[in-house]
């Protein structure tokens, strides 16, 4: 396991993060009843495997299962007697949890009343990561970022990010922050797969200009590239994705992709999602990859992708199978940029 840091604070994050949205009652209401399906001694067991690999990043969110994921990771954490230090617990604020018209948003009344119930149901004082689960439309970005930073100065939250924001959204809130001495997002959560790859038209540039990390969110597309789906599947597809098509996906450029790391593990005696985990893992902009597990057996194929080290050539054709099409401007970028490289200093005779 690789240890990276996390944006461009001090903190060292482990390269896989512990997601915990399948902790939760099956048939909980809306959408995580589909999803969450983990009790509290699955969770217990999962937590410690993941933590014997070498995994210090967990993330959850209050929305998940309605609290009840961050509840049994806090009790988790519990059970198992496990240093506060020793693990950096991510959990994130937005989402409707409940039916009055100030139980959402990125409002500071929603944020203040939101940690204080993550830091109850999580059973500790502070949250290493606390984030913006999605765009507010409403509430003006100065106010939440001022929440955000008295939490820090509180010491109630630690370090702040965003997940599911627009790049030019980002970098405004950045310059808010350091405008008006704010803490500013250290982590951006998001959607990234070798079947979804939109992030490195604009995002990806962005963070890497502004010293941002990438937590990704749904890396085998919501299951898709599990290898259960697509060209050569063993079966009928069974499992979430079929019934929960999300996130939404072109699948024929999938298939592709499928086709090929199908090829790809067979070579390397693994399996589709181990190559689909590693290629992201060979990302230079990628800080952490959230994986997520109902069964220890689903966890171990995930932890293994940090022992699969994909060559030049595997690298090469995953890359040119799921390339983006153009799109401008970027397409124009690299012909107007030519002439201005730097040029070798010739002094004159």
């Amino acid at each position: 396991m690789r240890y990276n840091q996390l944006g461009n604070t001090g903190l060292f994050v482990s390269e896989l993060c512990l997601g915990t949205m399948t902790f939760g009652e099956a048939g909980a209401g809306s959408t995580w009843g589909a999803i969450a399906d983990v009790d509290q001694d699955t969770a217990d067991k999962i937590v410690e495997r993941s933590l014997a690999a070498g995994v210090n990043f967990i993330d959850t969110a209050d929305v998940y299962s309605f609290g009840v994921s961050e509840e049994i990771l806090g009790q988790a954490l519990q059970n198992l007697e496990v240093p506060r230090k020793d693990v950096v617990i991510a959990t994130k604020v937005y989402g409707v949890m409940g039916d009055k018209p100030n139980d959402r948003g990125a409002s500071r009344g929603h944020i203040m009343d939101s940690v204080e119930e993550s830091l109850e149901r999580l059973q500790t004082d502070h949250i290493d990561l606390y984030q913006i689960h999605a765009t507010d439309t409403v509430t003006p970005i100065d106010e939440t970022l001022r929440a955000f930073d008295d939490l820090v100065s509180s010491g109630m939250v630690r370090y702040i990010g965003v997940s599911n924001w627009q790049a030019w959204r980002i970098a405004k809130a950045l310059g808010i922050s350091e405008r008006k001495g704010f803490a500013r997002f250290e982590t951006v959560q998001a959607y990234y797969s070798i079947a979804g790859r939109d992030l490195e038209r604009e995002i990806v540039p962005m963070m890497n200009e502004e010293k941002l990390g990438l937590m990704v969110w749904s890396p085998l597309a919501g299951g898709l590239l599990s290898g259960k789906y697509g060209p050569g599947a063993p079966g009928n597809g069974e499992g979430r994705r079929a019934n929960f098509h999300f996130p939404p996906v072109d699948e024929n450029r999938a298939w592709a992709c499928v086709a090929a790391m199908r090829e790809i593990a067979a070579k390397h005696d693994t399996n589709v999602a181990t190559v689909a985990l590693a290629w992201i893992l060979e990302k230079p902009f990628v800080t952490s990859i959230i994986i997520g597990a109902k069964r220890l057996e689903q966890l171990d194929e995930n932890l293994d992708a940090v022992k699969l080290k994909l060559d030049a050539d595997d690298m090469a054709k995953l890359d040119e199978v799921s390339a983006l099409a153009p799109e401008y401007p970027g397409w124009m970028l690299p012909r107007q940029a030519a002439g201005r490289r730097p040029q070798p200093f010739e002094p004159k005779a």
